[in-house]
């Protein structure tokens, strides 16, 4: 295993809800990375780490290699890679997302979830 992918494997250990994004949660080099942030803060989860892939050439190629997933954001639920910005978007307006964090133990905010559901219902 490579130092890169040692490193990330830690990250994803270590951290209950960790996302890997273009730039920073306070400024997203990306509007997937934007998305993604937007929405995980939007379900009220509190503890989120981000790694901006940005920063490090060989984290940004090597997480691809970690989860054979050619595109960033790349976000982890207590260590379970969970998807992209798409992946989590269409999770959280189905519901599942607020399924995976219950069964994982994440702290969020389910009526803030149902709101979002609420607020994008086609009709």
């Amino acid at each position: 295993m490579s130092d890169a992918q040692q490193r990330i494997d830690e990250l994803v250990k270590s951290n209950e809800v960790l996302l890997f994004m273009k730039g920073t949660a306070s400024f997203p080099q990306c509007g997937f990375s934007g998305r993604a942030i937007q929405i995980l803060k939007a379900c009220g989860i509190e503890n989120i780490a981000t790694v901006n892939v940005l920063d490090d050439a060989e984290v940004r190629q090597g997480i691809k290699e970690f989860t054979d997933w050619p595109t960033i954001p790349q976000i982890f639920i207590k260590g379970q890679f969970v998807g992209g910005c798409d992946i989590v978007t269409e999770m959280t307006l189905s519901g599942e997302l607020d399924q995976l964090l219950e069964a994982k133990g994440v702290t969020f905010d389910k009526a803030a979830s149902e709101k979002i559901r609420e607020a994008n219902k086609e009709g």
